[in-house]
């Protein structure tokens, strides 16, 4: 079994019940949840004319390959009808891995680590919460140190706990 990240976001509909929505999904095809951050209330990153996201960082264990997991992620996403539109665009789920391993891959399909993670405070302040030593196989730098160095200026603020709850 592999240690994987993964960052979950929604912004269109009932955006916590999608993201729990897909944590069942994901834990169906095997994906052993071992932790999960706070729900965090995000301003958009890369097309900013659009609502606000929900976003969560998991931490589980998987049997299946990175390419495997891809294929059940991307069919996760299908399921709960997410349509590809635009880059950056507005969606109801949006699963990224972020870390698999320590493993680095580098193909036209999959880029592990996300090579936009150590950009993003929407990525980043979660996953700090569940693992902030974790280190950058390539940039060898820890969660922490990725936030403290992103430019970042977006919005990312605690989701109010009350109005739902994480598994």
């Amino acid at each position: 079994m592999t240690t994987v990240y993964l960052s979950l976001g929604s912004n269109i509909g009932n955006r916590s019940k999608n993201i729990l929505t897909a944590i069942k999904l994901l834990k169906e095809t095997g994906f052993d949840v071992t932790k999960t951050s706070s729900l965090y209330e995000t301003s958009p990153w890369g097309k900013t004319k659009q609502p606000d996201f929900l976003n969560l960082v998991l931490k589980g264990k998987t049997k299946l390959s990175p390419e495997e997991l891809l294929k059940e992620i991307k069919a996760t996403e299908e399921a709960m009808g997410r349509e590809t539109t635009e880059r950056w665009g507005p969606r109801i789920i949006d699963i990224d891995i972020l870390f698999y391993g320590e493993e680095v891959l580098n193909t036209p399909f999959l880029k592990i680590p996300h090579p936009q993670l150590h950009k993003r405070a929407f990525v980043l302040i979660p996953l700090k919460e569940i693992a902030t030593r974790l280190v950058h196989p390539i940039l060898k730098q820890t969660v922490k140190q990725m936030l403290d160095n992103a430019n970042d200026k977006g919005s990312v603020v605690l989701y109010n706990k009350s109005k739902t709850k994480t598994p």
